[in-house]
């Protein structure tokens, strides 16, 4: 039977327009960092090489490489991992400075995964997909914890009203933000759906 992420695992990828408590555990996932604009146009090539890699292990069976324990799934959707430099941090008046923005991308992968089949499937993505930012990519294993998240609807640029209604939402169960460092989950693809009709999870850890 076919995993598919938006079925069985909404508590993570589909929770309610409202603040939740929620306790993420230990995934793994093709990650890469940077710095910069996300409107800029380098970003874009960070998303390519993540997919193409993804998209390669999807398909692994048809190249005759699929590991132990394959089974067929639904690739998981992209998700960052967001920061302010520290430059930014000493200097923040209020304004978000996107270029000063510190990113790492990513896309959790199936349990069958681990570091030995990364290497067979970047060096087959090297080979059919050649691109610099495919170096930089690593197979890493995170885990969230206790955090709070929600839905987001409407454009990335409204998400600090969704940012307050959890910090909000975290005072009244009696917990803090770690930091100003969230996640957010794109449930859409930015390029083809309107401002006000995008999903994203944003989530943060708390303690």
């Amino acid at each position: 039977m076919k995993h598919e992420w938006r079925k069985h695992e909404k508590e993570l990828y589909l929770p309610k327009p409202k603040p939740t408590l929620v306790e993420v555990p230990a995934f793994s996932f093709f990650t890469i960092s940077g710095k910069g604009n996300p409107n800029g146009d380098t970003f874009p090539a960070y998303i390519g090489v993540l997919y193409a890699l993804s998209y390669a292990v999807k398909m692994s069976p048809k190249k005759q490489m699929a590991p132990e324990g394959y089974f067929d799934y639904t690739v998981y959707p992209l998700e960052g991992v967001w920061d302010l430099s520290e430059k930014a941090k000493a200097n923040y008046d209020g304004k978000l400075n996107k270029d000063e923005l510190i990113f790492t991308l990513m896309i959790r992968q199936p349990d069958f995964v681990d570091q030995v089949f990364f290497q067979q499937v970047l060096e087959l993505t090297q080979k059919k997909k050649p691109h610099p930012l495919l170096e930089q990519v690593q197979f890493e294993t995170i885990e969230e914890g206790t955090c709070v998240q929600m839905l987001h609807k409407g454009s990335y640029e409204e998400e600090p009203a969704s940012f307050q209604q959890m910090e909000a939402f975290a005072a009244t169960q009696q917990v803090e933000r770690k930091s100003k460092r969230h996640r957010e989950i794109y449930l859409n693809d930015a390029r083809k759906t309107a401002p006000e009709k995008l999903k994203t999870v944003l989530r943060f850890q708390v303690e």
